[in-house]
């Protein structure tokens, strides 16, 4: 097993711990970003304000536990997001949008804390058109059973399966276990790791860190136990079709791609979310 340490950084002054790139593990199936979004209280007239910016080759998929997000896209999509609830949006070729506290939570004040993860696109679907869809809480499957609950946020295991319509097989499951419970942790998926969001947990006898990401070795079926009651997330998926390159928000098989988009991007040639102006520039000197 390798345990990776997230570093800690802020997406327009939301601070989050991003363990997926790292040096030691560039993608875990599909997951090639993961971003834990902290616990953050905003003061009346404050909020987190993540302007248009744009993507390519992935999908995007917001889930919460805490507070709530307004999501709009260049594709018209105006959805609120709640905590239980799966935000799924995929680039394809060029898509823009923007992530803000609701306006009634930006002037009341309000807390977040969520995950934000992106799986990049098969290459048969990098450059294929974008698409939006809202899950609410109630349509993603849930076991829950002798202190274990596992929701199915995407893809299929623990013999259940999600309705997001992701692209490539995936694993994306929350944990919720009570103390003194134990779960096997089959070997359905070929890649796989293990994120402690809180509590105490133990795999193979060995304590987990929590907010570490534990990459799992393929085919073993570790045996999780929490010494109190925990939460995680298990992700995972098959292996990439190639390798990909991330810079910024863009990822691809193909450099060229990339190259593209930030030019386009730089020169304003990109779909908009309507009724937004505002855009975060592409960083200078990153190439």
């Amino acid at each position: 097993m390798l345990t990776i340490k997230p570093r800690a950084e802020d997406v327009e002054g939301q601070p989050i711990l991003r363990p997926l790139p790292s040096a030691q593990c560039r993608n875990v199936g599909p997951f090639v970003f993961f971003d834990h979004m902290l616990e953050t209280t905003y003061a009346p007239d404050s909020g987190m304000d993540i302007r248009q910016h744009p993507h390519i080759g992935l999908s995007t998929l917001t889930y919460l536990f805490e507070g709530e997000i307004q999501h709009k896209d260049s594709l018209g999509s105006d959805q609120r997001v709640l905590p239980g609830e799966v935000s799924w949006m995929t680039a394809g070729k060029a898509i823009a949008h923007i992530e803000r506290t609701p306006e009634d939570l930006h002037e009341s004040g309000s807390r977040l804390h969520g995950l934000q993860v992106w799986l990049a696109s098969p290459q048969e679907h990098e450059q294929g058109a974008g698409h939006y869809s809202h899950h609410p809480a109630t349509s993603l499957p849930l076991s829950d059973a002798m202190g274990i609950a596992i929701r199915m946020i995407a893809g299929t295991g623990f013999c259940l399966t999600s309705p997001v319509p992701v692209l490539s097989p995936t694993l994306y499951a929350e944990l919720k276990m009570q103390a003194a419970t134990t779960l096997l942790i089959p070997a359905e998926h070929e890649q796989r790791a293990l994120y402690v969001i809180e509590g105490g947990m133990e795999l193979d006898g060995e304590p987990v860190e929590p907010r570490s990401l534990l990459v799992l070795d393929a085919g073993s079926e570790p045996t999780l136990c929490a010494n109190s009651e925990s939460h995680a997330v298990l992700i995972g998926g098959a292996p990439l079709d190639g390798p990909r390159r991330m810079n910024w928000n863009f990822v691809a098989s193909d450099p060229a791609l990339i190259d593209q988009a930030r030019a386009k991007w730089a020169a304003g040639d990109w779909p908009t979310v309507p009724g937004e102006v505002a855009r975060i520039e592409l960083p200078a000197g990153r190439k």
